[in-house]
């Protein structure tokens, strides 16, 4: 009666009931009083009480599904992700035929492993087709695929089952409103304050799923008139912060977060997000343009030095490519712990893979030091998530992921070549394995963790596609036409297109560009036979003289005949795979091996050469970047040792040695701009040898006539070694004054 009544909206009489079943089962030592009273108490908001009383319930009773599914569904509610799961299994170990307990596990998978969602979700309505929750759990998921069709079906059937769901009509107005029906909307919010008037809940659903859209200043529009509605719904609170967070409102943000945190302490996600807002008072600011940038203080003497003009860079080139100017100014933050960046952007820690987010006038993104040196390139990174900006802002937020995704990683390319050549070779594999995507199903790829990366480098393709056949123009049009309300289907039409001749048209362009490849990645037709003992090499021979084309089969080879050091050999099977996909990355490519070979030989040329190649293609090559510059330096190659230095900066800048090589480079070409840039960089990571970094950035400031500058570095150098010739020569010349 107590919940019936708060779903009428009749809170006061809902309280009195539920006040007195949390009383009677504070008292009772049954477990099902207990349990009553939990969910009594869960529905008043006494959490702290509600999992006392559920746990007690849990342990009086353990073979209880009901017990376990509904404790997993409070942890749920307060985000506690892996103690929801460890109920909800529970339960089903209980008992395989509980379909709540299967819907609970869809819940807390949705955001994981969307597939398993949908296959607990699926076993609860085979259990329990009435289920209204999942069939509402299931058109949630087809809407975030876009899937408009089939997430309508999925809540008429809700309907059909509960005509007065308030869950289910709030889709129906969410859906209204994504599609621009805003009569529909405003009717259907009324038929469910109709049944409660006080159900915000109609507007915090909406503006949940138009955030999903990226829709995030609409969506606080909302959550607000939901507040209008239910004052007291932290849950509105909560979300108004975090879309506030999205469109730049860190002060709005705070003050959302802190209300609901002061009625609901016990909301994970808005407890980690205050965390995180109070993390950022370690950070300092720098505006310059249409950027506003937020580095950590430890990191900001370097990173400064770089993200704010490669910010301004992509900026200017991308509006200018696009002929639009976003609205700005636009945020930019970055952060030294993968955690921090991963709450700022969801309110929860985690987000493996992710390393940058854009939601149109706020861009989030891990630092270099928040992965491992190698493992990303953070400029790559900036330049795709300045990209979203634009496309984001261009199409009005409502471009579907495999137009945005595609036109960031495609503009990565072209603004440097080598940033969008590393998933070439996953791709020719998937052609092989048959796992590429319909275009019809590209954008639903961004919701399956085993397809989400495949679906990146497509969508790239796709769009590199378009611009090929239809110009630079109709990525323009098509952009607009989002911007219009229009869906897919439509917008492929107002450029001339629809998905079945786009279908053909890629697979054309997919073969003429990838063919070469997938054929040389394609498994041999015949497998290697098994040798006789000490014939593994003889196997091989043979095998790579049937399969000259195969890339696999002359690395095996290669790799064979270097064991045995027959070096020669080995170079013409690495040379041949390098032939036969010169886009192969990553220490195991032909080029890293052939430059090993080549300096075993005393070969140095050849072993630069392979190296530089590399570079072209792999902007992450970290380690091979370092051999290069370490040869250049050995042989005096001035150029190359730059190219190498300039790779390293790229991917780790918070090491000091290659800023001081370019400085010097950039100081022997009189390039002072750059040389006093590298030299301050240096100094601010603090070098091996402090004193040199010192000199040398008082040389390029005194170069530069910044003799104040010189004096405050030639000073510097002499606190730490009061001796130094060079130090005091460099004073002497700045006291002297010109000449």
């Amino acid at each position: 009666m107590g919940l019936l009544l708060g779903q009428l909206g009749r809170r006061a009489e809902a309280a009195d009931y539920l006040e007195a079943v949390v009383d009677f089962g504070a008292r009772s030592r049954r477990a099902l009083d207990q349990f009553r009273a939990g969910l009594a108490a869960q529905a008043l908001g006494q959490y702290r009480d509600a999992n006392t009383l559920m746990r007690s319930a849990a342990q009086s009773v353990p073979s209880d599904p009901a017990i376990q599914t509904a404790w997993g569904e409070l942890f749920f509610e307060k985000y506690n992700q892996p103690d929801a799961l460890r109920s909800f299994r529970d339960a089903i170990s209980l008992d395989d035929e509980w379909a709540p307990a299967h819907l609970g596990l869809a819940r807390a998978l949705a955001d994981e492993d969307p597939p398993a969602a949908r296959a607990a979700a699926e076993r609860a309505l085979s259990l329990n087709p009435s289920l209204t929750e999942a069939h509402l759990f299931i058109a949630e998921q087809e809407l975030d695929k876009s899937y408009r069709d089939a997430a309508r079906a999925s809540i008429t059937r809700a309907l059909e089952i509960n005509p007065n769901s308030l869950e289910a009509r709030s889709l129906v107005a969410a859906m209204a409103y994504l599609g621009d029906r805003t009569a529909e909307f405003d009717a259907e919010v009324r038929r469910v304050l109709a049944i409660n008037p006080k159900y915000g809940e109609a507007y915090r659903i909406a503006g949940d799923h138009t955030a999903r859209a990226y829709r995030f200043d609409e969506a606080v529009g909302l959550v607000r008139r939901g507040l209008e509605v239910d004052p007291d719904n932290t849950r509105a609170y909560a979300d108004l912060g975090m879309h506030l967070l999205r469109t730049g409102d860190e002060p709005g943000a705070r003050r959302a977060l802190e209300r609901s945190f002061a009625v609901d302490p016990f909301d994970v996600l808005t407890f980690n997000l205050l965390n995180m807002l109070d993390a950022l008072n370690e950070f300092e600011t720098i505006e310059a343009g249409d950027v506003i940038v937020r580095l950590h203080r430890d990191e900001f003497p370097v990173l400064k030095e770089y993200v704010v003009p490669l910010a301004q860079e992509a900026l200017d080139t991308l509006a200018a490519r696009y002929k639009f100017r976003p609205t700005g100014p636009i945020l930019i933050e970055v952060f030294p712990r993968h955690d921090d960046f991963a709450v700022r952007t969801l309110g929860l820690p985690g987000m493996i893979g992710a390393l940058g987010a854009c939601f149109g006038r706020v861009v989030t993104m891990d630092s270099p030091r928040a992965q491992t040196p190698g493992e990303f390139n953070w400029q790559s990174t900036l330049w795709h998530e300045m990209a979203h900006v634009i496309t984001l802002q261009m199409s009005k937020q409502r471009a579907p992921r495999w137009v945005s995704e595609g036109l960031s990683v495609y503009e990565e390319k072209r603004a440097r070549p080598e940033w969008g050549r590393d998933q070439d070779m996953a791709f020719a594999n998937a052609l092989n394995d048959g796992e590429v995507l319909k275009l019809r199903d590209l954008n639903a790829g961004f919701q399956r963790p085993e397809t989400i990366s495949l679906a990146y480098f497509q969508a790239s393709v796709l769009v590199e596609h378009l611009v090929e056949r239809l110009g630079e123009s109709a990525i323009h049009t098509l952009l607009r036409a989002y911007g219009e309300g229009l869906e897919t289907e439509a917008a492929l039409t107002r450029v001339g297109l629809d998905f079945d001749s786009l279908q053909a048209s890629f697979d054309e362009f997919v073969e003429k560009r990838f063919g070469a490849l997938q054929r040389a990645l394609k498994a041999p037709a015949r497998r290697v036979p098994e040798p006789r003992p000490g014939d593994e090499l003889a196997a091989l021979r043979a095998l790579a003289a049937e399969a000259p084309g195969s890339y696999r089969v002359q690395m095996a080879l290669g790799r064979a005949l270097l064991a045995v050091d027959d070096l020669e050999g080995a170079m013409a099977a690495f040379e041949q795979a390098k032939e036969l996909a010169p886009v192969a990355i990553g220490e195991e490519s032909p080029r890293v091996v052939l430059a090993e070979i080549a300096v075993k030989r005393g070969d140095r040329q050849r072993a630069l050469r392979e190296l530089e190649a590399l570079l072209t293609y792999d902007h992450q090559a970290l380690e091979p970047a370092r051999r290069l510059a370490a040869l250049a330096e050995e042989v005096g190659d001035a150029a190359r040792a730059e190219l190498a230095y300039r790779r390293i900066v790229g991917v780790d800048p918070f090491d000091a040695t290659p800023h001081q090589a370019l400085g010097r480079a950039a100081l022997k070409r009189r390039d002072l701009p750059l040389a006093t840039r590298e030299f301050r960089v240096a100094v601010a990571i603090g070098p091996v040898d402090r004193v040199a970094a010192h000199c040398d950035l008082a040389e390029s400031y005194l170069l530069a006539g910044q003799r104040d500058e010189a004096r405050r570095q030639a000073l510097a150098a002499l606190e730490i070694a009061p001796t130094y010739e060079r130090a005091q020569e460099l004073l002497l010349k700045v006291v002297e004054g010109p000449g």
